[in-house]
């Protein structure tokens, strides 16, 4: 199985690189996963994409552990930790570096044991063309396995930049062939690696239990800020029907949040001090015996002014 990681920030199109060289494979037969990882979508920040092809159904999930080709759009991010550009780099893996270093130069810095392939960046550098750097590194990537044709990356660009306009796909897909052709030497060069152990399960952790004094919500039990009157936040104020009331307590009391239901002699009492208006309540209550009633402001307006 080929398993390749591709690492750029976010706006360099990584995502849109994993997913070229993705449907490249499928053109050429395979069966492919590709997806991204990142969190929050910000341009500029780390993000990576995973490939994995191969010729039979694949059973690998999660995080790979040993990639046969890292691919890195932007050569800040070697140096930085949290990327993990050289998380599971061995002799075996290839290191694919968009960067106007040579690979020597790399190899010097790193002092990384696998081949390193430098591939310079697409056109002059400039912010416009900084914006291709992803067809680019899907072009040398599809090379440097040497199972896709020229004929299939030119499909999958098509097919995944055609939602961007004829102009940006036709770019796109000249600068991939031309890092495609740019790293021909070096072609074939990452090879699929011997079938991988499953990793050891984690042995199982036991974590005690707290009791309901603790682990519940409770506004009044100990260690709570119970003089911050939370109601006064409130917009709506949840009003109990008491001739509709089924004195299903458990039901409003339980699903409260903030446990600003209280339970006296069967009914429920809502804490209006501390109850934040949510209306879970009111979506909860089987017999609707609760209603959402604005609350007046003067109500609060006197309240605040009678706070010392």
């Amino acid at each position: 199985m080929f398993r390749i990681r591709f690492h750029g920030r976010g706006g360099q199109g990584m995502k849109t690189a994993s997913r070229v060289l993705g449907t490249a494979f499928f053109r050429d037969g395979f069966v492919v996963q590709d997806a991204p990882r990142y969190g929050a979508e910000r341009r500029g920040a780390p993000v990576f994409a995973y490939v994995r092809a191969d010729r039979r159904p694949i059973d690998e999930r999660g995080d790979m552990r040993h990639p046969d080709l890292v691919v890195v759009a932007d050569d800040t991010l070697v140096g930085v930790p949290a990327a993990g550009v050289l998380d599971g780099l061995d002799s075996h893996s290839v290191l694919l570096i968009d960067s106007a270093e040579t690979a020597a130069t790399w190899r010097s810095r790193l002092n990384f044991a696998g081949p390193i392939v430098a591939l310079p960046p697409p056109g002059s550098g400039s912010a416009e063309d900084f914006r291709y750097v992803g067809g680019a590194c899907a072009g040398a990537a599809a090379r440097l396995v040497g199972v896709v044709s020229r004929e299939s990356l030119i499909a999958a660009v098509a097919d995944e930049y055609a939602g961007l306009g004829a102009a940006i796909a036709e770019k796109n897909r000249a600068i991939a062939l031309a890092a495609y052709d740019a790293v021909a030497p070096d072609a074939g060069r990452a090879t699929e690696r011997a079938e991988l152990p499953a990793a050891k399960a984690p042995d199982w952790i036991d974590i005690p239990r707290d009791s309901a004094d603790v682990a519940a919500p409770a506004i009044h039990a100990s260690l709570t800020s119970v003089e911050v009157r939370t109601g006064l936040w409130r917009s709506l104020k949840p009003v109990i029907d008491y001739d509709r009331c089924r004195r299903c307590w458990w039901v409003c009391s339980t699903f409260c949040p903030d446990n600003a239901i209280a339970v006296v002699e069967g009914k429920p009492v809502i804490d209006y001090d501390h109850c934040k208006g949510c209306m879970i309540c009111v979506a909860q209550c089987p017999p609707h015996a609760i209603a959402a009633v604005p609350e007046p402001a003067s109500v609060w307006r006197a309240a605040l002014e009678a706070r010392p």
